[in-house]
This record gives C-alpha cells, structure tokens and sequence, in this order.
C-alpha cells in the first residue's frame, strides 16, 4: 500500500523541498498547504492521507490547533511535527494534541524515512528528541513547579507496571515477554488503563503518567 502524505508549511521553498525528497523516497504527496486552516479546507477535497507533516508555526491556524482538530476529526490521520526548535514545551503539547512523532527540520533524510516507516507501521515515532524529552520531564516530577495529585486512581501492580513498560519504546509483544504474559493479556491491561485513566491512546498514557507523577524513570 502507498504511503500518503500531506504537507503543512508556511515556507514555500522549504517546503517544496520537502515534497521533492518526499517523492524521490517513493512517497505519494497528496496535497499541500501553506497553514492549518488551508490543510482542513483541502481536505474536504482531497484524499485524506495516512500521514501529515506538520510545521508548528504558521499564520492564520497554527500546528497546534490543526493537530488537536485533526485528533478530534480524522483520528486516522497521523501526524507528524515539523520544527525549528527542540523546545521541551512545545514538544509536550504537540504530542498532548495528538502527534504521534516529533522532528526536527534539519533532520537527517535518514531520520524522516525512519519515522514515517515508524508512523505507517507502529502508529508512532519516539525520537530520541522526544524520548529525553519525556525522560527529562519524568525526572523533574518531584519539583514543587510540578507537583501532581496522584488520589484517584486505583491502579493495582500490574496496571502500575504496564504504565511503566508503556512509557519505554518497547512493542507490545515485548512488553509481554518482559512481564511473562500473553500479548492478548497486555492487551488487557492496555485496555483497562486506557478506561480508567480516559486516555484514548498509548501516547496519552505517557502524558497522563508525566503529568500526575504515576511512573518514574
């Protein structure tokens, strides 16, 4: 199945760019626009793709706002963030609004393929980027800026070190082997904490544990 890919970038040439390396690594562009609110307008017009690359900042709807509609309206699309700046915060929220990877523009062509082979396949790319991102953030829990209220929520043990095991990079079935489980068990528990805790994804998951100080690393 081709992979398709649209593309969201208030830069022209940078992103044209883009869409010439794109097409050279067999990739399908389906469509381009210049800000969010341009991408949803095309939408409505165009195939919607399996992937979009998303810039952060652009005028009139930002990347923001077009990945937080884009995660309330067309959950299937997955979206990856395009910037300038490794910035902590903005790394966090684009991933609270619903991006499933995170790079930098100056990536290695190398490191595009792999996150959209990442996204196509496993439904997310964890960067090393976004990895020390989330283990700095984890770490800076006890914090008195980052203080977090842990009543609530009743977990037992296995639901505490499922939460664990999800905020690394290994794959369910990994998962499984760690805890001497069957796959459709972890299922189970991924199940159960996505439930309890109103998560609707595993990407929710690690931002609800950073945020309410359930897991440490």
């Amino acid at each position: 199945m081709s992979i398709t890919i649209a593309l969201a970038d208030d830069h022209v040439l940078l992103r044209n760019g883009l869409a010439n390396l794109l097409k050279e690594l067999d990739y399908e562009i389906v469509f381009e626009a210049d800000n969010g609110k341009q991408f949803i307008e095309k939408l409505k017009t165009h195939p919607a793709p399996l992937i979009a690359l998303m810039d952060i900042n652009m005028p009139v709807m930002d990347g923001y706002d077009t990945t937080l509609y884009l995660k309330n309206n067309h959950p299937e699309i997955k979206v990856l963030a395009l910037s300038m700046y490794d910035d902590e915060n903005a790394i966090i929220r684009m991933l609270k609004n619903g991006a499933k990877g995170y790079i930098l523009k100056d990536s290695d062509p190398s490191e595009l393929k792999a996150a959209i082979r990442d996204l196509s396949t496993k439904g997310f790319y964890h960067s090393d980027l976004v990895t020390g991102t989330l283990i700095h953030t984890l770490n800076h829990l006890d914090d008195p800026e980052n203080a977090s209220i842990k009543e609530g929520y009743k977990l037992n043990e296995r639901e505490i070190e499922m939460l664990k095991f999800m905020c690394s990079e290994l794959t369910y079935k990994e998962i499984a082997e760690q805890m001497n489980v069957s796959p459709r068990t972890v299922d189970g528990y991924r199940d159960s904490l996505l439930e309890k805790l109103e998560c609707k994804s595993r990407v929710g998951l690690v931002l609800f544990a950073i945020k309410n100080g359930l897991v440490i690393v």
